[in-house]
This record gives C-alpha cells, structure tokens and sequence, in this order.
C-alpha cells in the first residue's frame, strides 16, 4: 500500500522557518551575551592591553580587582608580569621596581625586587625612618631604619668572661640563648665567643668617625654602621669569635658549625657573603643577631637575609 505524503501547509512552513528562525537567534544572542560578558573580564582587558593569556594567568591570583585595573590602565610594559610573578613581589613597589628597572637592564628581574624591596633604589642614610622599637629583638635597624634618640636598650647585663672578652653586655634574653650556644657548641669541640657586643650611641660614633678619618666616608659606611644605625645599640647583636683560632672566623670550622646551628639559639648571620648589595655592608662572617628561636628558624629557611625577610613579611 502506497505510503501518504505529509502535505505541510502554508502556515506550517512559515512555522517552521520562524522556528528555525528563533534557534538560530537564540544561539547568536547566547554567544553575543558570552562574547560581552567575556568582554568584562579581567582577562579580556589585560589582553587588550597588549598582555598574552599566559601573562594573565601569571598574575591574576597576586593582585585584587582594583590593582588588575590599574596595571590594565598603564603603558604595556614587557616585564610587568614577570616582576609581579616574582615571590618577594610587593605591590606598593610596582613603581619603583619598574623604573629602577629601567636605569639597571643589567640586572635580572629578582635581583631588583630584593634590591627595591630593602630600599636600595634609594641613598643610604637619606631616607631614614625610625625603626619600629616596639618589635624589639625583631626591630629593624640598618642604613634605612634607624632607631630613635630616645632608645635605651633594655635589660642588658655583662657577660661572664667564660664566653667573652673584658667588658661585653648584652641583652639578657640574647645572653642566655647564646650561653646555650656556646655551651652546645664547646660539645663539639668549638670554642666560640662573644668579642664584641652592646655598644651606645657614643661609642659607635666614635667606631664609625674613627674609620671615616682613616678611609673616608664611603668606607666607613661599607664597615660600620653610622650611630643609630648599629645593631650593637640595640644589645641584640654579637661578634664572635673562635677563641683557639682567632683569626679569619670565615676560614674556621667553628664558623661553618655557627652558620648551620646559629638560628637554633635564636641568631642568625647577619651580613652574608654575596648579599653586600642587599644588606649595604661587607660580607661579617663574625656578625650575628639575635631575633628569637621562632623567627630566626623562620629567616635560615627562607635563605634571605633580614632585610628582605622583615620589609616582606613584617613590613609589608
């Protein structure tokens, strides 16, 4: 039996093409509504800007809404996303790490975040701000915090000539934990001691003056710190020595011991080697200071110095 041929009529046809007709504006409209909202995102502006979907992802999880927009509001700059992808990235800084930058292509892009971070774009001893005193043994004082005229250092009591030499004091809290040091030390066949210690104003005035006369300004800066700039008024900070062999600590045993063990007694070394740009003094194998056991472990794990460790995570 012959099959019937479905006859569609006039309005049916006009039906079906008006149906036809509304999925295809439905799916353009649902992409027309995606493209705009995608057209919102901060993904889309950043590209726009001049920046790669990889430069977006490297950045869009360090920086909030309002920060995004404003670097999608600045001239492309290549190396934006790469300084903002940095760890020790500071947000605050963004400005001066570009520019800094600029006037120093020599250097990579690590090296100016941890040199910006500590101040370094600026001149030593220009810019001081009084240190925030009220953090004590984890107080800042370099060649850009310095510690107000009023400081006095507190409970600082001598040391007993069994770990120093004539005459030394020290912050009492420091002075237990280095006695420990010491003592552990002495265990291991390591005879280290404290030859230099808590110093007032005047007398690293007098330091610093003495080695101006000799070498001039710009030597005495890289040896000592000017007064109320020094560690050493703080009581928290130590010389060391090893008593056997006196000389060239850096070159001892002793030294390679206090360098692994120190931040176990609550010190750390202060002036590491390679770090004189960072830290503004030559490398002191023999200069520790005392931060506490919890912040020191803190500082020998993420092998920074204290400069770029305290402007990061206690400044910042």
């Amino acid at each position: 039996m012959a099959k019937k041929k479905i006859k569609i009529t006039k309005f049916g046809k006009l039906l079906l093409v008006g149906l036809i007709l509304l999925i295809v504006l439905t799916i353009v409209g649902i992409k027309l509504i995606k493209t705009y909202k995608y057209h919102q995102t901060y993904e889309y502006k950043f590209i726009e800007a001049g920046y790669t979907l990889d430069d977006y992802n490297l950045v869009k999880d360090k920086l909030n809404d309002d920060e995004l927009m404003y670097i999608i509001a600045l001239e492309y700059n290549k190396n934006i996303p790469k300084i903002i992808s940095e760890k020790y990235f500071m947000y605050k800084n963004l400005g001066r790490y570009i520019s800094y930058l600029e006037k120093n292509k020599d250097k990579s892009i690590t090296d100016v975040i941890a040199l910006v971070n500590v101040n370094r774009d600026k001149p030593y001893y220009e810019n001081l701000v009084t240190t925030d005193e009220s953090k004590n043994e984890a107080m800042l004082v370099n060649k850009y915090h310095a510690l107000s005229k009023k400081y006095e250092a507190s409970d600082i009591v001598k040391v007993s000539s069994t770990y120093a030499y004539a005459g030394m004091s020290l912050n009492k809290e420091a002075y237990d934990a280095f006695r420990k040091l010491s003592d552990d030390a002495r265990k291991e066949g390591f005879t280290i001691i404290i030859l230099s210690s808590y110093r007032t104003y005047e007398y690293q005035e007098k330091i610093w003056n003495d080695r101006k006369n000799l070498k001039g300004e710009k030597e005495a800066d890289a040896y000592a710190a000017r007064p109320g700039s020094s560690e050493h008024e703080t009581g928290y900070a130590i010389d060391v020595a090893d008593y056997n062999h006196p000389l060239n600590f850096s070159e001892q045993e002793s030294f390679k011991w206090m360098k692994d063990n120190s931040y176990k007694y609550g010190y750390i070394l202060r002036y590491p080697e390679g770090k004189e740009d960072i830290t503004g003094y030559d490398y002191e194998s023999w200069h520790y200071r005392y931060v506490g056991v919890d912040l020191a472990t803190k500082v020998y794990n993420e092998g920074i110095t204290y400069d770029e460790y305290y402007e990061f995570y206690l400044n910042n």
